[in-house]
């Protein structure tokens, strides 16, 4: 019999090289007043986006543009919208990374409400968001967050007293994602590994979350098989449009599968740190991923405490290393190996480049959730992952 099981609505989805051509029509039913969000990187410097919105020119639709420079913020949205309310906007498209695609599900939240954003997130504000918004349309730039299947936008605020929260609602689903692979070709190797990395840890996390079921493992997998197949290559040969194909599909399950499956201790230890220093989430995940598997891995093989996160973590090992024979504890630490070594070879920075110190460790430590991580850790074990990765 198979396992019961439910799966969370997922946007319209187009994928395929030149499938940013299909917008236009895909906006004539909904109205011709838009508002395009993008990155602090010009989208002029990409031609097939600067080509279809020069077709939205000429077809009589109206553009209003914003930008997002790095993790969006509650004040920008706030910024956004306020600026933007009264232009009777009919649809909100994001063209650019999770970063931009979070700050225009966001936007697209707010404009049909009063106050700020901040009144609806995630363990910070108090009111209940009623689920309506405009109609938002995500085009990925980059190929990491899946946040053009979830239907939850994360905004931060870093210092003293920062956050990182998510506005959230089923509703929030974009109802269209185009997932081009062209768009990416552009996107500068750093950015490819932190934004693979950050994807390869949602497809791992939610396989190996108690949450997870027999769709979400198959997704996963077939992500992870994409990542180890293309992620480096896509790093190496930026241009190789096979290869961001790959990586692209990658994203998008990691975005399917985090929605429906959950996360692990990764992302518990990036929303303590995205809320107290600026560091691109990618960075984080990447940096974060080796050591925490590695504990994962030791702590289930010595207190056998979970047979079936070793079985997946086997799984797994056994289709990374393609090496017959091995009993899973080999295959569950060749898991790690395969980790460490593609942080490595991607050029993972260490957090400290961007200003985390030994001090900062014990705050971070009070307020990380592992989430759905299949074990548990004492603080000091979480310090320790932490410190190795300064």
């Amino acid at each position: 019999m198979v396992t019961a099981f439910s799966l969370l609505r997922t946007p319209k989805i187009f994928f395929g090289p030149d499938r940013i051509r299909l917008l236009p029509d895909l906006l004539k039913p909904v109205g011709t007043n838009l508002l395009i969000i993008t990155g602090s990187r010009s989208h002029l410097g990409n031609w097939h986006v600067v080509e279809v919105l020069d077709i939205l020119g000429k077809e009589g639709f109206t553009l209003c543009y914003d930008k997002i420079g790095s993790e969006p913020s509650p004040d920008d949205v706030d910024r956004i919208v306020n600026t933007i309310r009264n232009e009777n906007i009919d649809a909100v498209i994001s063209i650019g990374g999770g970063s931009v695609i979070d700050a225009g599900k966001a936007v697209s939240a707010m404009l049909p409400v009063e106050g700020s954003v901040r009144d609806y997130l995630e363990g910070v504000g108090t009111a209940s968001h009623p689920g309506i918004r405009k109609f938002f349309i995500a085009v990925p730039t980059t190929s990491g967050t899946g946040s053009e299947a979830t239907a939850n936008a994360v905004l931060s605020e870093t210092g003293e007293n920062g956050f990182k929260r998510s506005l959230r609602h089923e509703n929030f689903v974009p109802d269209i994602a185009i997932v081009d692979p062209r768009l990416v070709v552009n996107c500068p190797p750093h950015i490819t590994a932190a934004s693979g990395m950050d994807a390869f840890t949602q497809l791992l996390e939610s396989y190996l979350s108690d949450k997870s079921g027999k769709l979400t493992d198959t997704l996963s997998l077939e992500g992870m098989h994409n990542i180890h197949t293309h992620l480096y290559k896509a790093y190496k040969l930026g241009e190789d449009l096979e290869a961001r194909s790959h990586v692209s599909y990658a994203a998008l399950l990691s975005g399917i599968t985090l929605a429906n499956a959950g996360l692990g201790l990764v992302h518990g230890f990036a929303s303590a740190i995205g809320g107290m220093i600026s560091i691109p989430h990618g960075i984080i995940c990447g940096k974060l991923m080796g050591s925490v598997n590695r504990n994962n891995i030791r702590k289930i093989i010595q207190d056998k405490s979970n047979d079936r996160a070793l079985e997946k973590y086997a799984a797994l090992g056994n289709m990374l290393s393609s090496v017959p024979g091995k009993d899973p504890a080999w295959y569950a630490l060749y898991v790690a190996d395969f980790i460490e070594e593609l942080t490595e070879k991607l050029s993972i920075p260490h957090l400290g480049t961007y200003g985390l110190q030994l001090k900062d460790l014990e705050k971070i430590v009070a307020t990380v959730s592992h989430k759905s991580n299949p074990v548990q850790f004492s603080t000091d074990e979480l310090m320790d992952m932490l410190r190795a990765c300064i």
